[in-house]
């Protein structure tokens, strides 16, 4: 049997084995035995509409009482609606970001039309897999959405951050009669004020499971310490497994844990009996103890692989599994944050979930770019603003090593919003890389009772589902009323107070404290002058928010106090929406310390500067790039961890200075084209050597792929970075020329950015201009793929680059097979009574009649069991609409195991008429016309034969088998 590398959406396992996953390892994705669990892809083919479906109004009683009907949703939410010239796609999907900049619209969502849209998808369910279990999992849709199933209203969701977990059971249908999914999404809605996207951005996926099976989420394995030191210390986790039976008998079950260390070592088991009542749940709890573990922490990620195996008698009937670390947290009110006994100073950002190119679509591997780029700078902190991100990124973070503020998007404890909350800390309670739980952020009530009874009902929410983390919650003033938030959480989270913290500090010392934001100083990547009527901010860190400080100000007041965890810098890179200090026709943030694309600014460098200590460092701004200005001052940051730096101009001492930590150096240089030099020494020798250059004019184009290679499953992408350089290959970080894209092969480009907060391009389209020298595309494999990638970009007067990136052949993701507009099946069917005397077909049931005429499906029979003679004859009525391609004369009827005489009626004419007894398929074909049409049949008994349609009643194109 292979074992699943899935918990419910989660990879898990060390980084390797999340890599495996992530690109494509045949053993990772491999599904378990038959009637156990199956995870598969549900993103492929989808049909889409952006925008709504003008719905008719019901009038009338038959349509009024139809309409309240199990199955009978309208329009595009039914089963039976024409999605035939809909845009099919994969997701994830991003509908947002495909449209155009409008100054009309909200500027926090980034200026982009939001709006409502609708995907449908069509799902074949095997008459073998008749009996099992299945869910549908949303991983994410923004905003609000509604699912139906099969014209049944199945899920209402509220949030465009948290996953759908929705049991479609009742609602499957086998073999050729089809099921259709129907997603409406209402983006109008908004969350946040930043830009939030819009339609199914995360993944999508289908369980089928047994009908005993683990519910999702409901395998929690949160390492605790017993013992009251940590040197080798005696673990527990108290494990506890919930299962769900959706069969029709009540099941004794045996349920196996068992524990395996990083190095492939199982470490503990535990097993015991439970009974699942029918439709109902049990918990097995299981708890297993492991002495002096290896720790995991952001610089050992140690991570532990918890199985569950669920048996009846011998054979596995389900199993999942997660990935966990043991560690210890601890908030200190005198002297911070301690990570297994050990002091840590959190390095922290705050971050949003967009990226150039392709909106909160994002891939899991461009995630990995990301966070990789954040290990790079010194971070080891994340606080994921404001909203629970998606799992496959808290997989990464577990297995890259860094720490988390796991924060919820709806500050409310209403039982709608309650469950989103829970939802998150069930979800990610698994996760040692989460140290804190945040129940809101910046609220107006946070100074008030009000505030102060709405998070004390939310803690407690968290602590009866997690109580090994603190909570905290994100307050930007608000701290010295008599009863505030901060009585009601275990750490003070402050954002912008850096005035405040001191004097709180002195108010209340007992408490542990963090920033849980701050700086909000703005920046352009590869701009040195600050002009405001031309939407233009230098990168010399000396714009800020006046709520907020520079990067230097608010990491030294973090720094030099004890007291304080760390901070949570906004934010680690630019995001859509929010173009805060100004508005049109800027369109995204200015707050990165990189821009969208992951370019470091020049607040890159002086963070890892401050961030990373065991690597010496120094780094120059501006470029050097000042034609025209031969003489004049020109301000030079130099950006140090060393102990002095010294400035050199063509080889020409400028001077040299200790180095502040904090606040950096600053050289007044006369600028001379050439080469600007920074030496750094530490204890009287030089450890560290940079400089800028002024290049030539750029003559070629330039593409650095970020990997070697791809894996070809559809999912993986890597970021390409495109820039222009000179005769002697140096980046030219003045040039702006306007590139062309060409890529071929096995492959497609998802999107492209260049980080300039002023750009209204198409981020889809084959042409983007570099921004100070730079720009990134993005290229994704296709699906079952191998070969190359060729990626070419030209430039009017630039040499053309051309760039061939191998795609690795690697078995697919288990996914659910696309399908097109399937074969409509009739049912729904009004049955008449049996009659002696032939009946009029065109007869018509008054619209108030629900109950002269019957109901029913095939099969028809002219006398049903238990009737006798004299009745001979009995309609069956029931109404369609053909899709389009299908009503302009390319659609038939088929009509199965038809014996005896039948009569075939179409909108009150005879379409067809049988009068041998003989069995067979009757294929008729649909007149050409539009709208609705009514299908009656007339079946007579012979006396001695009854007449009966035996099989399916199918709306199909013409001549299918």
């Amino acid at each position: 049997m292979k074992i699943s590398l899935y918990y419910h959406g989660r990879v898990v396992g060390r980084l390797v084995l999340l890599l495996a996953v992530l690109f494509g390892s045949s053993a990772a994705f491999a599904a378990e035995q038959e009637d156990g669990r199956e995870r598969l892809s549900l993103n492929r083919g989808w049909y889409f509409h952006l925008g709504d479906v003008p719905m008719a109004p019901i009038k009338g009683h038959s349509e009024s009482y139809m309409n309240a009907k199990a199955g009978n949703a309208p329009g595009p939410a039914g089963r039976e609606f024409d999605d035939s010239e809909w845009r099919r796609l994969d997701l994830p999907h991003d509908w947002a970001v495909e449209g155009p900049f409008d100054p009309n619209e909200n500027i926090s969502q980034g200026y982009r039309p939001r709006g409502i849209s609708w995907y449908r998808r069509y799902l074949r369910v095997e008459e073998s897999d008749r009996g099992r279990y299945f869910e549908l999992q949303f991983d994410a849709i923004a905003t609000h959405a509604t699912v139906w199933v099969n014209g049944n209203v199945v899920k209402r969701n509220y949030s465009g951050y948290n996953a759908s977990y929705i049991d479609i059971t009742p609602y499957i249908r086998y073999g050729d009669a089809m099921n259709t999914i129907a997603v409406k999404v209402d983006a109008t809605q908004m969350e946040g004020w930043w830009y939030e996207g819009a339609g199914m951005y995360r993944h999508t996926w289908l369980v089928k499971a047994n009908p005993v099976h683990i519910v999702t989420d409901g395998l929690h394995a949160t390492p605790r310490l017993e013992s009251e030191t940590l040197e080798g210390g005696k673990w527990s986790i108290p494990v506890e497994v919930t299962l769900n039976n959706s069969g029709e008998n009540l099941q004794t079950v045996t349920v196996e844990v068992t524990v395996t260390a990083p190095n492939g070592k199982q470490v503990a088991k535990q097993s015991g009996n439970v009974t699942v009542p029918v439709l109902g749940e049990a918990v097995a709890k299981l708890p297993v103890t492991i002495q002096s573990p290896a720790l995991w922490s952001h610089e050992q990620t140690n991570l532990y692989r918890v199985n569950a195996v669920v048996k009846h008698g011998k054979r596995v009937i389900d199993e999942i599994a997660l990935s966990t670390g043991f560690r210890t947290v601890r908030f200190d009110s005198q002297q911070g944050f301690f990570l297994n006994d050990k002091h840590v100073k959190l390095q922290g950002v705050c971050i949003h979930q967009d990226h150039a190119g392709v909106g909160v679509a994002v891939p899991t591997s461009i995630w990995q770019y990301r966070l990789r780029r954040l290990k790079e700078l010194g971070v080891n902190a994340i606080r994921f603003s404001h909203n629970a991100p998606a799992v496959e990124v808290l997989d990464l973070v577990d297995s890259m090593g860094f720490l988390v503020m796991d924060e919820n998007r709806n500050f409310n404890p209403s039982p709608d919003y309650m469950q989103q909350l829970e939802w998150m800390v069930r979800r990610d309670r698994h996760h040692p890389g989460i140290i804190l739980w945040s129940v809101f952020n910046e609220e107006p009530v946070q100074a008030s009772e009000v505030g102060y009874q709405m998070v004390r009902r939310m803690v407690a929410a968290v602590k009866a589902l997690d109580d090994t983390r603190p909570v905290t919650a994100a307050m930007n003033g608000g701290f010295f009323s008599d009863l505030n938030v901060s009585h009601a959480v275990d750490v003070l989270g402050a954002n912008y107070q850096v005035p405040d913290y001191d004097r709180f500090h002195a108010a209340r010392p007992e408490m542990p404290f963090t920033s849980s934001e701050d700086t909000s100083a703005f920046m352009m990547r590869g701009e040195f002058t600050t002009d405001y009527d031309k939407n233009l901010i230098a990168s010399y860190d000396e714009d800020f928010a006046f709520w907020g400080n520079s990067h230097r100000d608010a990491w030294q007041a973090v720094a030099t106090r004890d007291y304080v965890a760390g901070a949570f810098v906004w934010t680690g890179f630019d995001y859509r929406g929010e173009p805060t200090p100004l508005a049109w026709p800027s369109v995204s943030s200015f707050f990165g310390i990189m821009d969208l694309n992951g370019f470091a600014k020049t607040a890159y460098y002086i963070h890892r500067a401050q961030w990373v200590k065991d690597e010496p460092q120094a780094y120059l701004a501006p470029h050097w790039n000042w034609a025209g200005k031969e003489g004049q001052i020109i301000p030079v940051l130099v950006m140090a961890n060393v102990d002095k730096v010294q400035l050199l101009l063509n080889g020409k001492s400028l001077g040299e200075q200790v180095v502040d930590p904090f606040q950096m150096n600053t050289f007044d240089v006369a600028y001379q084209p050439g080469k600007l030099e920074v030496i750094g020494y530490s204890s009287g020798k030089e450890v560290v050597r940079n400089s800028v250059e002024t290049t030539g004019k750029a003559v070629a184009v330039q593409l650095v792929p970020d990997r070697k290679a791809l894996v070809g499953d559809g999912f993986d992408a890597m970021p390409i970075t495109v820039q222009a350089v000179d005769a002697k290959g140096r980046v030219v970080p003045t040039d702006n020329s306007l590139i062309h894209f060409e890529i071929s092969g096995a492959g497609q480009s998802i999107g492209h950015g260049n980080g300039n907060p002023n750009s209204h391009e198409d981020e889809k389209g084959a042409t983007r201009h570099l921004f100070n020298g730079l720009a990134q595309l993005i290229v994704q494999s296709h699906y079952e793929s191998s070969g190359n990638i060729t990626v070419k970009a030209s430039s009017p007067g630039l040499k053309t680059a051309k760039v061939s990136i191998p795609v690795k052949k690697v078995a697919a993701v288990p996914y659910v097979a696309s399908q097109t507009a399937p074969n409509v099946h009739l049912s729904d069917w009004r049955t008449s009574p049996v009659a002696s005397q032939r009946p009029d077909p065109t007869q018509k049931v008054a619209d108030n009649d629900m109950n002269s005429w019957g109901w029913g499906q095939p099969p028809f029979m002219s006398q049903a069991k238990g009737e006798t003679a004299p009745a001979r004859y009995r309609l069956y009525r029931t109404n369609f609409t053909p899709r389009k391609n299908l009503a302009r004369g390319d659609g038939e009827l088929f009509i199965g195991d038809v014996v005896g005489r039948v009569e075939v009626w179409l909108n009150d004419e005879l379409l067809y008429k049988k009068d041998n007894v003989r069995k067979q398929n009757l294929r008729l074909p649909i007149p050409k016309g539009e709208g609705n049409r009514e299908l009656t049949f007339l079946l007579e008994d012979e006396g001695q034969d009854n007449a009966v349609i035996g099989g399916p009643v199918i709306v199909q194109p013409k001549g299918k088998k």
